[in-house]
């Protein structure tokens, strides 16, 4: 997959490497001379650019898959919550558990995005909310790249929802994520990048702006979760800060597809999350397309609404669910990703000057990568040129 608008397919094609980063990509005849001290033949393979999951809530502890037996036999999220389940039971376990137990926990859900073809995985905290928590949860994310060979891009998601010592008192548990938490976080250098949740289940437009701001004087790009449930403009508020990313966007309106495209800012599609809670309302594909906004997807990997740990699955999610195409799916895991993250300088195609991640495939065509269904045609990933 080489820059531009389309996949740029190339047959019988050569990536070269030299110290982790690419130096030619494009058609083997013609290349230039390279005096190659290693060379692999990858046989006819596909090789694409190593895939990139730009969402995810990948670090908690605990499960909930007794609330999901529990809402098959009818009780709502409401009734759950109420027993002290949702969220909240993912921010005791998550609270309950150490750094290392953390990582334990979070290993296989990352090796199995690897296993895909993942060389770059962007990880939210959000499930301690309260400083040494959500501390824990950064210092475990960066703790993961030290044990497997990828590229995590850690995302301060304080402001995710209420914790129950501030029940009632949503302005002052802001004050606390702008005024404390995010500050000292930003300070330690555990944060790539700020988020927050916009929804009337969680946090006001106003309640964002000043998560934003903080943000903006740590020097940090935003991202926001928007526009799920309702349209709460929330993604006109994000475009305002040149956010790298809004996601969901299921609910969002031509005014805020338009403001996207003014500033740059990519919508992140999470099928796994709509394919779970059962919605309805599909994303505005069309008018994403006609403004030239770049559409990611990503798996949105959590414990409540998306225990999705593939990537490949979020392809054929979003082209069975939202009717994107084979092109518009490899993009998203890519290119596209790579600009929600704030990363397509280093990462996203086969250019030189790029890092050398790759991700090789047993495939016929482009299209495999998407239609097939619990089936797992990696030959072999690429990272940094290892």
């Amino acid at each position: 997959m080489l820059p531009g608008q389309g996949l740029g397919l190339i047959d019988d094609g050569l990536v070269a490497c030299r110290d982790g980063l690419i130096v030619y990509a494009g058609a083997a005849t013609g290349a230039p001379g390279l005096d190659a001290l290693e060379i692999l033949d990858c046989e006819g393979r596909w090789i694409t650019p190593g895939l990139i999951d730009c969402h995810t809530h990948l670090v908690y502890a605990g499960n909930r898959a007794n609330e999901f037996e529990q809402r098959l036999n009818g009780a709502t999220y409401e009734s759950i919550a109420r027993q002290g389940g949702g969220i909240v039971s993912t921010v005791n376990a998550t609270r309950a558990a150490s750094e290392s137990q953390l990582v334990a926990q979070t290993l296989p859900r990352l090796d199995a995005l690897l296993a895909e073809g993942v060389t770059t995985v962007e990880i939210k905290s959000g499930y301690g909310l309260a400083l040494e928590h959500e501390r824990k949860q950064l210092l475990a994310a960066r703790a993961l790249q030290k044990q497997r060979a990828v590229t995590v891009r850690t995302t301060f998601l304080g402001a995710h929802a209420l914790p129950p010592e501030f029940a009632g008192r949503a302005d002052a548990y802001i004050d606390e994520v702008a005024g404390r938490m995010l500050p000292a976080l930003a300070a330690e250098g555990l944060v790539d990048a700020v988020d927050a949740y916009c929804e009337k289940i969680a946090f006001s437009i106003d309640q964002t702006r000043k998560v934003f701001e903080a943000a903006t004087r740590a020097g940090l790009r935003v991202k926001l979760h928007a526009e799920q449930l309702s349209n709460m403009h929330g993604v006109t508020l994000a475009a305002e800060f040149g956010a790298l990313s809004a996601d969901h966007l299921e609910y969002v309106d031509d005014a805020g597809v338009a403001a996207m495209a003014q500033a740059g800012t990519a919508a992140v599609l999470l099928p796994g999350a709509f394919y779970f809670l059962r919605d309805t309302k599909v994303p505005p594909l069309d008018a994403f397309r006609k403004a030239r906004v770049p559409i990611a997807i990503a798996t949105d990997c959590n414990p409540g609404t998306s225990p999705l740990t593939s990537l490949l699955m979020a392809m054929n999610l979003s082209a069975t669910l939202f009717r994107m195409t084979v092109q518009e799916c490899l993009v998203g895991v890519t290119r596209a990703a790579a600009t929600a993250l704030g990363m397509s300088e280093q990462i996203g195609t086969l250019e030189p000057g790029k890092r050398c991640d790759l991700a090789v495939w047993n495939i016929e065509q482009p299209a495999d990568l998407v239609y097939r269904m619990g089936f797992n045609p990696l030959h072999a990933r690429v990272w940094g040129g290892a």
